[in-house]
Order: structure tokens, then C-alpha cells, then sequence
């Protein structure tokens, strides 16, 4: 496959198109705004997201999906996870139905509670088969991947044939890419581990120290293995890459837009004001909102993405919710 439709030109779409680009694809961006694609075909440069980062000539940006989608082979939906719906909707008229669909959007959607794969697949229908939509997920943030440094993600999809030739569009000597076939449980871990960031970010701005922190990501990574396993994941997933490998990287890493979040929150900010000063989305947020009405819902217990919930939603105090978390019942550590 050699055209690629990259249908999203915010930071993590636009590594993908310079990883591409520099592999000789030929690659077409869809963007929103015109600046934005004017920047990109003029001057080689996204001027709103990566603007250190120099594009290959044979990457072309346009605002009109017919265009960035005309010829395509692969189409990556690498929109924010609460548009995936509304732009599905929009491509589906445009495609031929000989595409395969990825999906680099990480979030589960409120009110239906599905993952970015089951979204497509339900728009979609009737035009693209099932087994032609996958998904690229893993510990990658967009400043490193862009940049050529070493990367491991993973590419699943209910088809074999699907997930292989997505993993050979994207391998490259700097992004190795494994395959997994438990597309729930990828999804599962690499949208629920931006709620743990975001609690791991509170941590670090009230100054919670280190203990607090490992606490979190561990405890973390079970509330994301009990929800994948609900939802009829595999345990192994979430010892792998888009689990524990995406949970560390997004609760440690200066790029990690959530844990920015949660660091200025714990700092005594509001939600309101942090993400007004982000041009970048933090999907933590809405996922919060979601896997804690899908939780509630399920009698599912996740404690810390209640607390995260209860302190972007209802105003609590971070420690407040820290001493609830410290003070539930005495249990055991069950490791799933």
C-alpha cells in the first residue's frame, strides 16, 4: 500500500504522515483548518502542532476529505476520540469500500460506551467490512515518534490480514510494530491508562510524593484489567504495550498531555481554565466521564477513575478524594 489518507492533522496524525512520508509513501492530510493546510503544503510545516518538524515533500494537506481521501488504500482516523462519530459519518459517502480504516483515537465514547474500532464499525457499516477496520496503539507519544527515536506500538483488528498489513505499512527501522488480535483488550488499555495519568498528574502537582505514584500506575493497570476483561478481553494484553507500556509512559512523561492535566490541577487549578490554556485535547477527560458512567452502570469497581471523575466533575478537593482512595475497606491485592 503506498497512498495513505491521514484523516486528523493534530500532532500524533502529523508523526505518522512524516514517518510515511520519509518511507516513500505517498500521503494525503485532512485538515480542519486552512492554515493548517497551507502551512503544510506550502512551507512544509504544520504551524499548529510539531512546528519543529520539517514534512517530506510528497506529504500533500487539504480541508476537503473528498481530496485527502481520492485514491486512498488506508485511511487513519487520527481525529480526537469524541469526533470519530461525526467525521465517520462525513468519509463514509467518499469511500469505495476497498479501504482498510485505522483508528489511532484513543477514548471510549460516552453515552454508548464504545471503543473507537465499534464506533467505525457501526457508522461504517454497509460500506466497510469489520474485518477492515483496525487499530494503532501503543507508548508513542507524537513529540518522539516524529522525531525518529525508538517506538513500539501495536496494530490489532479482528482480521489477521488486516493487522499484518497495517503493521507492514508502519514498520520502520526507529517503529517496530507487534501484533495482537485482542482489539478490546488494546482499546480497553490504551484509552483507560489516560485516566491513570491524569490521577498520576494530581499526584505529582499536590506533591504526593513517588510512593503515591507507583501506587497509582499499579493499581491502575487492575482497574484496566477488570474492565477489559468485562468486556471479554485477554489478562495478557495488559501486560503488554498498549497496557502497562502505555500506562508508564503516559503517567511519567513530560509529553503526556494528560498528566499535564492532572499537574495542574494538583496545583489548585480548575479544569476549565487548564483546558482552555491546551490546544491540544486531553482525552483523558471525557474517557473519565465514560468508563466512570459505564462503571456505575456495571457495578464495576474502579476506585481511582471515580476520583479522577469526582475531582474534574464534581469539584472535589484532590486530597479529599486521595484520603477516600487511602481509607477504603482493608483488601487483599488480587492480582487478575
Amino acid at each position: 500500500m503506498n497512498k495513505v489518507s491521514i484523516i486528523g492533522s493534530g500532532s500524533f496524525g502529523t508523526a505518522l504522515a512524516a514517518v510515511l512520508g520519509k518511507k516513500g509513501c505517498r500521503v494525503s492530510m485532512w485538515a480542519r483548518e486552512k492554515q493548517v493546510a497551507d502551512g503544510i503544503n506550502q512551507n512544509r510545516v504544520n504551524p499548529s502542532y510539531l512546528k519543529d518538524i520539517e514534512l517530506p515533500d510528497g506529504i500533500r494537506c487539504s480541508t476537503d476529505f473528498e481530496e485527502s481521501l481520492k485514491g486512498a488504500e488506508i485511511v487513519v482516523a487520527a481525529v480526537p476520540s469524541h469526533a470519530v462519530r461525526d467525521v465517520a459519518g462525513k468519509i463514509k459517502p467518499l469511500l469505495t469500500g476497498d479501504e482498510l480504516v485505522v483508528t489511532v483515537s484513543k477514548g471510549i465514547e460516552e453515552e454508548t460506551f464504545k471503543t473507537m474500532s465499534q464506533v467505525l464499525t457501526e457508522v461504517l457499516d454497509g460500506k466497510i467490512e469489520e474485518d477492515r477496520i483496525g487499530v494503532l496503539y501503543g507508548p508513542s507519544h507524537a513529540e518522539e515518534v516524529a522525531l525518529f527515536k525508538p517506538t513500539t506500538i501495536v496494530s490489532a483488528a479482528n482480521s489477521k490480514s488486516t493487522a499484518r498489513a497495517v503493521q507492514e505499512l508502519f514498520m520502520t527501522p526507529m517503529l517496530r510494530v507487534y501484533l495482537n488480535h485482542d482489539i478490546t483488550g488494546v482499546e480497553i488499555g490504551g484509552s483507560v491508562k489516560n485516566i491513570m495519568a491524569i490521577a498520576a498528574g494530581i499526584a505529582d502537582g499536590a506533591e504526593l510524593g513517588d510512593n503515591a505514584i507507583a501506587a497509582l500506575i499499579t493499581r491502575g493497570l487492575h482497574e484496566m484489567k477488570r474492565m477489559g476483561m468485562m468486556l471479554g478481553a485477554s489478562q495478557d494484553t495488559f501486560a503488554g504495550l498498549t497496557g502497562m507500556g502505555d500506562l508508564i509512559v503516559t503517567c511519567t512523561s513530560r509529553h503526556s498531555r494528560n498528566r499535564f492535566v492532572g499537574t495542574q490541577i494538583g496545583k489548585g487549578k480548575k479544569l476549565d481554565e487548564v483546558i482552555e490554556g491546551m490546544n491540544m485535547v486531553a482525552e483523558g477527560v471525557k474517557t473519565a466521564r465514560s468508563v466512570h458512567q459505564w462503571a456505575d452502570k456495571q457495578g464495576v469497581e474502579m476506585p481511582i477513575t471515580r476520583a479522577v471523575y469526582q475531582v474534574l466533575f464534581e469539584d472535589i478537593d484532590p486530597i479529599d478524594a486521595l484520603y477516600e482512595l487511602m481509607t477504603r475497606n482493608p483488601k487483599e491485592e488480587i492480582v487478575i
